[in-house]
Parts: C-alpha cells; structure tokens; sequence
C-alpha cells in the first residue's frame, strides 16, 4: 500500500498512542513463564506482539482475549515442544528472547522469520548462551535465521559483558539466568532499556542491577516468578513520531498521555531539548517501577546537536525520527557510534540518508551513523521508498506533513508492525495549513 499525504499540515490535539511494544512483547514472555494467571490491559495488537503470542500458542501456552484484556495461564517455565516451526515473522524482539527462554527447555524448536528477520545477526544471542549450555544449529546460513534450538535443564551460569549494549541480547541472558544452576551477571555499558528487569522484580525474581563508573550490571539468582497485573502505557517510540511533528510544523501543539517515561527510552526528549524543542513533561507517576506521564511538544526554532555516545542507546529506535527533527534545524547534527542501525529492519543508516536526501536534506553516510545539514527552505516533496521498515515509513510522513507538496510513501503498511492505526490518527488530528 502507497500512502500520499499533501504537505503544510499543522496538529493540535491530544494524541492517543498506541501501548509500549517493549512491554506488550515482555507481558506475554514473563505472563507464559509465571506460575498462575497474568492479565495485561493495553496490549499492542500489532503484527510484532502478535508473532510473539502465536510463538508462545505454538508452546502450549493457554493465551486468551477477554473483554479487551489478555488473560496468560503461565506454567511456570514447564512449556511444551512445538508442533511447527516457530515463526517470528519480522519480530527480533521475540526471535532474541525466545532463545534465551527456550534454552531452559530441553526440547528442541526451530526459529524462523521473515526475509528482514533472516538479515539480522544472531550470533551475538547465540554465542553466550551456548556458553551456558544451550545447542544451537544455523540451518541455511551461519548466523541467521532459521535456526534449530536445543535447551538444558542444566545450564550453567554465565559473567558476562556485552560487546555492544542491547536490551535483546541482555534480556535474554535474564531470562536464561533464572534456569541456570547459580549466579549469573551481566553487565553492559552504557545502560540499554530495562523493561524485563524491572517486570521480573515485580514479579519476584531475584534479580538486583545497579550502575557504578557508567557500567551497569544485573545480577540474577535461580527463581521462579509469579503472576502479575500489568496496565501497558503508550510507547514513547511512538509518540516521538507526533512530537517531532508539532515541533517542525509552524502554530502546532501536542499533548500525549500516559506515555512511558523510563529514563532509559526518553533519550529522544533529551536530544530534542538540547536542539531548543519546547517540550514539558507533566503529571509523571510510578507504576510498578516504570515511570508514567503525559508530554506536551510546541512548534519550535531547532538547531543541530551532536549526539552523545551514551545517549545512542536510549534513542535508537527514535533515529530515524530524530533525523527528521535535524533536517528542519538550524546547522549541523552528527548522530555517530549507531552501528546497531546497520542491522534493523532495513540498514537505517542508509536507509535515513536515503530518505532525507528524498526530500531535499543534505545528509551524509557515516560508517557508524550519518551527519544532516538543516535547512527547512531546501526541502520539498517527494516519492519515498520505505524499504518496508515501518519506522522509516512513519518518519517520511511525518516529514511529508512539514513541506509543501504531496509526497507519496511507498509500502506504507509496513507501519502495522509497530503502529496499525498511525495513518488514520495522522489524518484524523492534522490539517492544512
């Protein structure tokens, strides 16, 4: 599906976001591997978050709709073989976290994806947790998807340091970690996000993580965890779409409530307050240990940043947007040490340039990341190519809206892995200038 969106739009209302994927992903993770009943409320019915309950159907988990809610009948880690081929479609959050949970099971499984998925990098999963124990087999290509599984009951526990911070590869040598016969640590520097930390102690893992000298590190014991009641807020990934929007398009406001406001995911405010953005956070609360807000955004006079190495990891899948947000800016923005983006749905690296350089941007490929020189009055309309990464598709939209002209957005539908409804809330809460 091809999207066209005539330009000069403004917005001025309050925004409805759709529910954290982070957290929708790790409900239904930390709900099958519970002992007793879970019920999430908010669920992100998007295709990612539905590949991660059909993988966990596919375990004989008893995953039930019900009057708006999910109701998960967990078993306490005792998951079934599968009686097919567990397919993760475009979804590297569940395909990297069900490693790690199916190598506490002694079954075999195979994993598989979609042709985006098959382009990511497994090995950085793959490699420490055979360290602990479990088998792992590359079936067609070393490193990549398909790949057949092989668990333990007795895995080993495992120090270790990631190469490069990442909530996927962590959060998988967690879930591992509560198998493990003994104490396991692992560390990562700087902090990536830490939604399944944080929704393990609520729900009585033994789990401890602390920061010193800018390295952070979990500490996980043995455990079994319990049920849980989770309430998913709005994902700041997503409202970062609609906040840059009112802050490039002139006489426009914003306000999104209830939005996740972990210090680890709001790395996207950070930077966009440092480029002048007029942004408030209001009425923040803690739920559960994650914390919980409402953002109002002005239109605002941007000018270029350079991004600091240690905010990467809370803004990267915000980059795209971000660069958006640096194309309207007054001078320079550097956005460097993203080699990660190499290896997302498409490589966003070149991806961004790509996009920008559609609309007129002048923007330049780095080897880790990409450099913008802002100027509003070069950009025009344009004939975009979303390489179906839904992340791109929203950030050329949102950059459609600012210039003058129509613009179309090539495989716009992509957005349903993340967003389903964006196009009609884009349309339903701007207009014509």
């Amino acid at each position: 599906m091809n999207v066209k969106i005539d330009g000069r739009r403004k917005i001025n209302s309050n925004v409805i976001v759709p529910p954290d994927k982070s957290i929708s992903h790790r409900s239904i993770m930390i709900g099958s591997l519970a002992n007793g009943v879970t019920e999430i409320e908010n669920f992100l019915f998007s295709d990612d978050c539905l590949a991660t309950i059909n993988c966990f159907k596919n375990l004989s988990t008893d995953i039930e709709i019900r009057n708006d809610k999910i109701i998960v009948k967990g078993n306490g880690f005792a998951l079934s073989a599968p009686k097919q081929i567990l397919d993760c479609q475009n979804s590297g959050t569940t395909t990297r976290l069900l490693l790690g949970i199916l190598s506490t099971q002694e079954f075999e499984s195979i994993l598989t994806g979609d042709s985006s998925l098959k382009k990511r990098p497994m090995k950085r999963v793959t490699v420490p947790l055979s360290q602990m124990g479990a088998e792992f087999e590359f079936l067609e290509k070393e490193d990549f998807l398909p790949i057949k599984v092989k668990g333990s009951k007795k895995l080993k526990p495992i120090e270790y340091t990631l190469p490069i911070p990442s909530a996927q590869v962590k959060s998988a040598l967690i879930f591992a970690s509560l198998k493990a016969e003994g104490k396991s640590v692992i560390k990562e520097s700087p902090k990536s996000r830490d939604h399944t930390e944080l929704m393990l102690k609520h729900a009585g893992a033994n789990i401890k993580s602390w920061e010193k000298d800018g390295v952070y590190t979990v500490e996980i014991l043995p455990s079994q965890i319990s049920s849980i009641k989770i309430k998913i807020p709005s994902d700041i990934s997503s409202a970062a779409f609609f906040i840059v929007l009112a802050l490039i398009c002139e006489g426009s406001s914003v306000v999104i409530e209830n939005c996740i406001l972990n210090p680890t995911r709001t790395g996207i405010i950070d930077v966009l307050k440092q480029m002048g953005a007029e942004i408030k956070i209001e009425d923040v609360e803690n739920r559960n240990g994650e914390l919980v807000g409402k953002i109002v955004a002005r239109s605002s006079n941007l000018r270029g940043v350079k991004v600091e190495k240690n905010d990467i990891p809370r803004i990267i899948d915000e980059i795209p947007i971000l660069a958006v947000a640096a194309a309207f800016a007054e001078g320079k923005t550097i956005i460097d040490h993203a080699s990660e983006l190499r290896v997302k749905e498409s490589d966003r690296i070149k991806t961004t340039v790509e996009m920008l350089k559609s609309f007129g941007a002048e923007c330049y490929e780095l080897e880790n990341g990409l450099e913008i020189i802002g100027s509003r009055e070069k950009l025009k309309s344009a004939v975009v190519n979303s390489y179906k990464d839904h992340r791109i598709a929203m950030a050329a939209s949102i950059m459609a809206c600012a210039v003058e002209g129509e613009s179309t957005i090539l495989d716009a539908d992509c957005v349903s892995i993340s967003f389903p409804n964006f196009y009609d809330i884009l349309f339903s809460s701007t207009k014509k200038i």
